[in-house]
């Protein structure tokens, strides 16, 4: 059993079994949308997708604060090193490593991953998601911001992913339109949609999804509420 806590736009909270955090693509100061009543008591791991601030920005404070396993592209985790994060395993797309109790392979996505770091924009390697393999065997695909791509069908095939998070937003990332042609790749039980509502231009909705995946219903839309724990 995994418990899910939207923090929301991109990030997230996995609370594993014997209590083992993963967190998301860490945005907190500064998230309109990250909910006041949360607070981190601990934090194991921290996955990033992509450089951009509204995943990153508060990778190099939590892992200051937290000591965790910090996993991004490799470019990324040498930039997170340059800021003095301790303990970052930067991987690759293809590659799998062991996170805790889980395995992460990373995946393709379709998107930019420039850093800002002052007035500068950083080379952040390349945007990435992830599959996360639970130890009861169930496969979470974490796709970060991309648009849908046809390989999704190897993501697929590769690892039949149960639950899939995919962002619907649409302006940086796939709308509802993009992702509903996603989920019939990827065929996922389940379906959580995020980057979306945090700021006027993400226009896509879950009640979007669902009207298109209607002809579709091996996929359900399963939107939450942000810090709303939810039990998968």
């Amino acid at each position: 059993m995994v418990e899910i806590t939207w923090l929301g736009h991109g990030c997230f909270q996995f609370r594993l079994d014997y209590g083992e955090v993963i967190v998301m693509d860490p945005w907190v100061d500064g998230n309109p949308m990250y909910p006041k009543s949360h607070k981190f008591d601990r934090i194991d791991a921290i996955l990033v997708t992509h450089g951009h601030f509204d995943h990153i920005h508060d990778a190099v404070p939590l892992a200051k604060k937290f000591k965790p396993k910090v996993v991004a592209i490799f470019e990324t985790c040498v930039w997170l090193t340059s800021k003095g994060v301790e303990n970052c395993s930067g991987m690759n797309k293809g590659g799998t490593q062991e996170v805790g109790p889980l395995k992460v392979t990373m995946t393709h996505a379709v998107h930019s991953c420039g850093i800002q770091d002052g007035d500068q924009i950083i080379y952040g390697g390349e945007a990435a998601g992830y599959v996360l393999h639970l130890q009861d065997g169930r496969k979470i695909y974490f796709s970060g911001d991309t648009n849908v791509f046809s390989d999704m069908q190897l993501i697929e095939k590769l690892y039949q992913p149960e639950l899939a998070f995919l962002p619907i937003g649409d302006f940086y990332t796939m709308g509802p339109r993009e992702a509903a042609l996603a989920c019939r790749l990827l065929k996922a039980k389940k379906v959580i949609p995020m980057h979306f509502g945090t700021f006027p231009a993400l226009t896509g909705r879950p009640e979007e999804l669902a009207k298109l995946l209607k002809d579709f219903p091996q996929t359900k839309v399963w939107p939450l509420e942000i810090g709303a724990p939810v039990k998968w």
